[in-house]
Formats: C-alpha cells, structure tokens, sequence
C-alpha cells in the first residue's frame, strides 16, 4: 500500500533516503513517514520475569541502533519499548500463549518474593545492562502492561462492540475469521495447521488461531495481579497488551514495529488482527525482525540452562562494548553465533580502534570527512549495515592522507550511531582495560572482602564458574558487585 495515494503526510528527508527490510512486503522498500521528518517506533519489550540473556540484548542493540540511524538522520523520532509484567504465559514456550501459568506470578512464587519485587529486581538489571551496552533510550518512559489496564480494556470493548469476540470458561477470545488475510504477516498457512496445534488447553476455541484478549483468575489460583473488567476478574492477555501501549504512546498509526523472528508467526499477526480492527486502518508500515542469536551454535534456552548474561561477559574480563562490537559486526537480521573466541577476537578489533583514537589522535577537534561520512550513511541508511559501517571505522584508521584531527572528528560522528564510547575513551580506560582491575571494597565485611579477592582470583585463572559461583554467593549475602573500567567495587543492597 503506499502511503501517498492514502493522503496521509509524506516527504522525503533532505539527507540520504532510509531503506527498510520489511517483513510484511518481503522486501527492501524506501522509508516513507507517516508524517514528514517524524518517525514513530515501537519496540516488543522484555517479560520482566526473569534477567534477560544475551540474545535478548541483540534485539535490544538493534533497536538502539534503529533510532540512533533516524536521529542521524534528523528525524524526530519517538520510540516505545514496552515492560511486559503481566499476563505472558508459559504455553508461549510452546506457541500457544493462551494457556499456562503467568510467567511473572510463577517466578515470585518460586522465590517468595511478590511480583512487585521481581519486577523490580529484573527491570533494574535490564537497564543497569542497556546502559553498559550503550543502548538504553532516555526518552523512552518503557510503559508497563499492569500500569496500562484501563486502555486494555477500552481496546477490548472496541472489538466487542465490533463483533470480533466471544466468550470461552477461562476469557474472552478474538475470533481470527472475521479479520480478512490473519496470518498475512509471514505468509502463515492457516489452513495447512494441524488441528489443534493452536488450541493448547482450551477445546472451546473456534479457530486454531483465535487468541485470548482477557483471560478469567482461576479459583484454585491464588494471582498476585488481577482487575474487575466487564467480563469478570481477571487479567490481560499478552498480545493486546502492545496495541493498547502502542496506540496510547504513537497513535493509531505506527511507522515502524520491531521484535524477534519468533514474534512473526503469532505474536505480530495478532497485533495486526485486533489493532486494525479496532482502528479501521493500517497499524504499521513496515515490519522489522531480528534474528536469533545463538550460543555455540545451540538455541540459547533458560530452561536449559544454556544462558550468558552481560554481566557473565564482564565477570570474564570482557567490556560489554565488546559485546555490542560484536553485535555490530553481523546485521540485525542475519542469525548470528556468539562464542567465547568470537568475543575475545571482537574485544582485540575495538581495542585497537579504542587505542589508536586515544593515542594517535590527539585531543584537538577537526572537520568530519564528508567522503568517509556519506559511505557512512549510506551503509547505515541501506537497512542498518553496521557491519560495513564498523569496517569503514578500520578503514580510515589506516588512511594515512588526512588530518588526524579530521579522523578524530569523523570516529565521533560515526559513533553518534554506533556507539562505541569513543567521546568517554582516555587514557585512564586504557589502562584499566589492558592490566588487573583495581579492587575498591570500601566499609565493607571483611567476608565479603575475602570473596570480592576470591573472586578476582578466580577470573585471573579462568576459573568462571567458580567466579560466577562467588558473585552470587555475595549477592545472596545482600551486597552488589559493580564492574566498571575504573575497577571492581561493591555496595550494600538496598
């Protein structure tokens, strides 16, 4: 559909044009706002349940890079990535997230916390671990699903007064056969599913694909979070959730909706079904999906146990810019495999580039190189190429024929999108980087002194096991490690 035959807004940037991967056209296309020199982004969130992976952290770098590419484009942009805290259910493990158990409800009881303090305890990670990827947005409010009950069910009551629901024993259900082409967003076959792969738990649904908009509190379950509603208590299901977020924050129409591949097939086709449904008009230009990243070429799984988080990448020795390095160098949509050698080869190449701008280039400012910036942007502006953008910075570090005053300006106006810390770079870092870390223990116990240096021991040797071992001990005892470049530090939990 384009844009324009709509009457709807449109201009072409002054700058170079953005082209888009779009999951729902299968193809390139030119970027086209919805109003001119605007872009409005929203971004599927974690479900704060539990402490998000490395692969999780993929999505969120790219999106952070998404943005960061529109402001070097100088778009307005607005971006919302939501909290998930409510109402995503185990079933969703197994493609059917309509049965099952909250996932939040079910890790506060298993460690005898309420929800309010999971939620607390893996939100505050997930951004402590955004900012030491460079990747956390300071203008994005990251709404949470509980907080937004209201226009959840508001949304409800549109589609029930359109005739799209029904009611089932355990919710309120959209009926997926009224909504024309469900499942266009992927090229679903609906009618090759099998009967009941889509049913999970509940044999009252009439389709397969139909989906739940509220569901029921059980009786013999005792729920942390649950709300009157017209249709009786209970809570929200997963996937209005985002509708709702999306049109309170961006309005009826969105320019870009992000999330992982695993989002296509039902997640994102039922966003589509119920929002266009309750708005009359298209929900989003373009559709942007992630690809997985893999852990020594297996799925990264928590059930499993097969999980590195940001601050494993740390307790190794490694930066987390290593790591979003890493990131860089492989595009967004391309499966990517982490191992422990790709990331110690991806630290060696962004020390280098670290090195040579704190030791070749002087302090002084310089003029950005236009011929090095505009095959900058147009690697960036062709559906985020970071890796050739990353390769262009290794490029001009071995340009021999320009100012190095000019390359100094040139790395901290690419690095406007990428990210990399060059503005922050000094010498101090460097030498924090390449030797031991500096232990700071301050009024602390003397016992968990002797850890923190147990530790420090441990990771000296290669022994991360027993390292991760210790942090958690030291944790569970009420104190918190702080890795940092100037050192190794901890502090009481409050």
């Amino acid at each position: 559909m384009n844009l324009r035959t709509l009457g709807i807004k449109t201009a072409k940037h002054p700058l170079k044009p953005i082209y888009l991967q779009d999951t729902l056209a299968k193809k390139k296309e030119e970027f086209v706002p919805i109003v001119a020199g605007k872009v409005r982004i929203y971004n599927c969130g974690p479900t704060v349940y539990d402490e998000q992976h490395i692969g999780n952290f993929r999505a969120a770098v790219f999106v952070d890079i998404l943005r960061r590419v529109f402001e070097y484009n100088n778009y307005d942009v607005k971006q919302i990535m939501n909290i998930t805290d409510v109402g995503h259910l185990t079933g969703d493990n197994e493609g059917d997230a309509d049965w099952g158990e909250d996932k939040v409800e079910k890790k506060a009881r298993e460690d005898g916390k309420t929800v309010k303090q999971v939620v607390s305890r893996v939100s505050k990670r997930f951004f402590k671990d955004l900012e030491l990827l460079n990747a956390r947005n300071p203008k994005n409010p990251f709404p949470k699903a509980s907080e937004h009950i209201p226009e959840q069910i508001a949304f409800i009551k549109t589609l029930e007064e359109k005739g799209f629901t029904y009611k089932t024993s355990d919710g309120i259900y959209f009926d997926t056969s009224k909504f024309k082409d469900y499942g266009k967003l992927g090229n679903i076959n609906i009618e090759g599913l099998v009967e009941g792969a889509r049913i999970g738990k509940n044999n009252e649904k009439i389709n397969p694909t139909d989906f739940a908009l509220w569901k029921f509190s059980k009786e013999e379950e005792a729920r942390q979070q649950e709300w009157d509603s017209p249709w009786g208590t209970g809570f929200p299901g997963w996937h209005i959730e985002c509708s709702a977020m999306a049109m309170k924050y961006l309005g009826k129409r969105v320019d870009i909706h992000t999330g992982g591949i695993e989002h296509i097939p039902i997640h994102h086709n039922n966003e589509i079904a119920q929002t266009e449904t309750a708005t009359g008009t298209k929900y989003v230009s373009y559709w942007l999906h992630n690809a997985h990243l893999k852990l020594e070429g297996a799925k990264l799984s928590k059930s499993a146990g097969r999980c590195v988080y940001v601050r494993q990448i740390i307790d190794r020795g490694f930066s987390p810019l290593s790591f979003r390095y890493l990131l860089l160098t492989s595009h967004y949509s391309t499966p990517m495999n982490f191992t422990w050698d790709a990331i110690e080869g991806a630290q060696t190449a962004y020390f280098k580039l670290l090195r040579f701008f704190v030791e070749k280039l002087g302090s002084r400012s310089g003029t950005v190189l236009s011929d090095y910036q505009e095959k900058f942007q147009t690697y960036i502006n062709d559906d985020l190429d970071t890796p050739k953008a990353v390769a262009l910075l290794h490029d001009l570090m071995k340009d021999t024929s320009v100012k190095k005053q000019d390359i100094r300006a040139t790395f901290l106006d690419f690095d406007k999108v990428l990210a990399l810390g060059f503005k922050e770079a000094n010498t101090k870092l460097l030498e924090n980087l390449s030797g031991e870390k500096k232990l700071r223990v301050g009024d602390i116990p003397t016992e968990i002194q002797d850890l923190l240096k147990e530790r420090e021991y441990a990771r000296n040797e290669k022994n991360f096991g027993r390292s991760d071992a210790i942090r958690d001990e030291i944790e569970a005892k009420g104190y918190e490690i702080i890795d940092s470049p100037d050192g190794v530090s901890v502090k009481k939990k409050t």
